[in-house]
């Protein structure tokens, strides 16, 4: 859909091409996304209703758990429903809102996945380098600021990054070379100034990006000092293997950025966004629940609990 004023063609609407454009792929890509996100789904919401229910789970890790679950549900399902629509009635069409509003909601999620993982890299520096001041330092109140103060400072990033597209005037065509509005695909595609969008996202994405890392980078710094300390093997065995899950999850979500975006770049990188969009929205919200449960003897007794009163009340 088209207007034209002042002799100018701005498009109201975009067309998503997707990861390929190979009709005997579309049907075989429906299946494992569908696939995907149903795991991703019934995974995440399994864990939320698993420490909701469990009262030894109501603590400060379950509590960021609980919430980096709810994340990533959102996270996955921001792009993966539009992507399985778009590959059933082969119809790429998004409208410009729809297009921001994906473009928000991807970006608000994927930032508070970082922040929430910085946050549980907090919350096991405190439990390990001040285990007898834990219950004191990570208090209800502390926690809720923990979690809320991130989510209020994506939704700003977010929202600035939204406002500013959407005052920009798109005539440059309409074909968006990803699966996703992402931020970088549209600006290409303005006719409008694009200088200060560049400047907000080149702002955002140092403090977005560095802030969380820097804070798991300094609190694990701090975590092996302590742990290093620890006279007996056991001792020292016992306090990582708390931070196991997490930092396999940390390695995955910052080890995929790294892997894509640390090369120099050329003509795939439009692929190699795909890569780590793929990766950070699609393949990790899915991993990260087996991640969480299959080593954590607390978290596999809560579901097998879950499941056994499902189970009994249809019986």
């Amino acid at each position: 859909m088209f207007m034209e004023p002042k002799n100018q063609t701005v498009v109201s609407e975009f067309l998503l091409l997707g990861l390929t454009e190979k009709p005997e792929h579309q049907t075989l890509l429906f299946g494992l996304f569908l696939s995907v996100y149903l795991v991703t789904v019934f995974g995440n919401l399994l864990i939320v209703l698993a420490i909701i229910t469990d009262s030894h789970l109501h603590t400060p890790m379950y509590f960021f758990l609980s919430n980096l679950s709810l994340v990533d549900t959102f996270f996955s399902s921001t792009t993966v429903p539009k992507m399985l629509v778009n590959l059933w009635t082969q119809n790429r069409a998004i409208s410009f809102v729809g297009c921001l509003a994906q473009m928000y909601s991807f970006h608000l999620f994927g930032t508070t996945d970082s922040f929430l993982l910085a946050v549980m890299a907090i919350d096991r520096f405190v439990a390990i380098v001040h285990p007898l001041r834990y219950s004191v330092i990570m208090s209800p109140c502390v926690c809720g600021l923990l979690v809320g103060v991130p989510w209020l400072i994506t939704n700003l990033q977010s929202l600035v990054h939204t406002c500013l597209m959407a005052q920009l005037t798109f005539c440059a065509g309409s074909e968006i070379p990803h699966f996703f509005c992402d931020l970088m695909p549209l600006l290409k595609l303005s006719c409008s100034d694009t200088h200060t969008n560049e400047l907000v996202i080149f702002a955002f994405g140092i403090i977005m990006g560095i802030s969380p890392l820097s804070c798991i980078l300094l609190s694990y710094t701090c975590i092996f000092w302590a742990v290093f300390k620890i006279p007996s093997a056991q001792g020292k065995w016992k306090a990582f293997s708390t931070c196991g899950s997490h930092l396999t999850v940390v390695s995955l979500f910052y080890g995929t950025i790294f892997a894509v975006y640390l090369q120099p770049t050329s003509p795939a990188s439009s692929q190699k966004d795909k890569s780590a969009a793929l990766m950070c929205g699609v393949v990790i919200p899915m991993l990260n629940p087996f991640i969480y449960s299959l080593r954590n003897k607390d978290m596999k007794a809560a579901l097998k609990k879950l499941v056994g009163k499902a189970v009994s009340s249809q019986s």
